[in-house]
């Protein structure tokens, strides 16, 4: 009898250690987020900058994500433009960055510099992607592909064009930019010629920004160059187009043609002169069409960039963002999947459908945009997507972009001429990429 009570009470004694040895490796199996199988939900963030307008839009794309993918959460946290980059950066030195966020144009290639973003190449081309690298403009990577790795996707983009004040025009009896472009004549010489004349009829002829996208598509818009593509090197003081496009610049602007928005009277944007009936042409992507088309009293229309060429058309450029994947996540294909959905087409269509502020930047959904008819010739920023670039060279090199900014501010207060300014570039420019190949 004594003999089986303990033999009963080793048994008891054996399971009960078994038990012990189970529980925390079925503890482990549960608590485990994001493996096969697991029921825990996996949550993800993502930072964006944008006003409340653009933050829902953006939460679009955020649902339809969620609602094909109900095990993984996605909370969208906005951060202020301003400063976001440097917010973005402190955020990643500290391991406390986001799981997905956006990185404007100019800043790609230093956040790639940082070592801390995923690289996405490998996981768009599986079977887990909703898009393929292959279904994106060639022209709209810019410094996001290092290598020939993908670092970042472009959520949507933004060709140049023209605004132009249809009323304006017909109550001075101005001829149109559409009908010199219909007569292939839309050139430099057209464009000294509307704003003349608007000048002459007391208005402001076109509001010309300091920006790469502003500059380089008038450079590109003469045949010139700034940049060679495929070394890099520096060559607008070598490029006789590229130097003439500068003259032209100073030209218009010392004829009070063109007007600088950076010596506008304070708190006077160049949007509101447009609405206004002060100026007759504004330039920018397609983030002005909302506002435009809200306004019932508008008529206005796009025009493509003049082309003082052969051709009807000279590249443009295209400013955009990226939404690239923290490579410290610790959902990293979770993030990557997230990425690639709000990018892809139905990610692109569920933001832009309708009068949106950018274009997309995916093949295969231009009808979200075409088919508004707004404005009438809403076909020119497409057919500007596919020629254009994205900051491509210029960005890649740390400060540059700021650098070239400040030099033209100059020129276009009038301080100095084109020659100078052109020179001042050259300097600058091939000092900083000398240094940035040798460090």
């Amino acid at each position: 009898m004594r003999g089986r009570t303990m033999k009963k009470s080793k048994v008891i004694a054996l399971f009960i250690v078994l038990i012990l040895l189970l529980v925390p490796i079925l503890q482990g199996c549960s608590s485990n987020s994001g493996t096969s199988g697991s029921d825990e939900t996996i949550q993800l963030t993502f930072s964006a900058w944008g006003n409340p307008a653009e933050i829902k839009v953006y939460q679009k794309a955020v649902d339809g994500f969620m609602k094909e993918n109900p095990d993984i959460k996605v909370k969208l946290v906005p951060i202020p433009s301003d400063g976001y980059i440097q917010k973005l950066q402190t955020q990643l030195q500290g391991s406390q960055a986001p799981d997905v966020f956006y990185v404007g144009d100019g800043d790609i290639s230093k956040i790639i510099e940082t070592g801390k973003l995923a690289p996405l190449g490998e996981f768009m081309n599986g079977s887990e992607s909703y898009a393929k690298p292959e279904e994106f403009a060639e022209g709209l990577w810019g410094a996001a592909k290092k290598d020939n790795e993908i670092y970042g996707i472009t959520v949507d983009c933004n060709p140049m064009l023209i605004y132009y004040n249809k009323k304006l025009f017909s109550d001075l009896g101005i001829k149109s930019p559409q009908e010199f472009y219909d007569e292939g004549k839309w050139n430099f010489d057209a464009m000294k010629e509307v704003t003349d004349k608007l000048r002459d009829g007391g208005k402001y002829g076109l509001i010309v920004d300091n920006s790469w996208n502003t500059l380089f598509s008038w450079i590109w818009a003469n045949g010139g160059e700034i940049y060679n593509k495929e070394t890099g090197e520096f060559i607008l003081d070598q490029n006789e187009k590229g130097i003439g496009a500068m003259s032209f610049l100073e030209q218009m602007v010392k004829g009070k043609n063109f007007t600088y928005s950076g010596s506008l009277p304070k708190g006077q944007g160049s949007e509101a002169m447009f609405m206004s009936g002060q100026v007759g042409m504004v330039t920018a992507g397609r983030w002005f069409t909302p506002l435009f088309h809200e306004n019932k009293s508008l008529e206005w229309d796009y025009i493509s960039w003049p082309s003082n060429t052969e051709n009807k058309q000279e590249p443009v450029a295209i400013p955009t963002a990226y939404l690239a994947a923290n490579k410290d996540s610790k959902n990293k294909e979770a993030a990557m999947k997230f990425v690639s959905y709000y990018t892809s087409k139905v990610g692109q269509e569920q933001r832009l459908n309708g009068i949106g502020n950018a274009i997309p930047s995916i093949n295969g959904i231009d009808d979200a945009i075409t088919s508004s008819n707004v404005p009438e010739h809403v076909n020119y920023i497409i057919e500007a997507r596919e020629k254009g670039f994205a900051n491509a060279i210029q960005s890649t090199i740390p400060g540059l972009d700021k650098e070239v900014n400040d030099i033209m501010d100059l020129m276009y207060l009038g301080k100095d001429d084109a020659k100078t300014t052109v020179e001042k570039i050259t300097k600058k420019a091939k000092e900083m990429i000398a240094e940035h190949k040798s460090e």
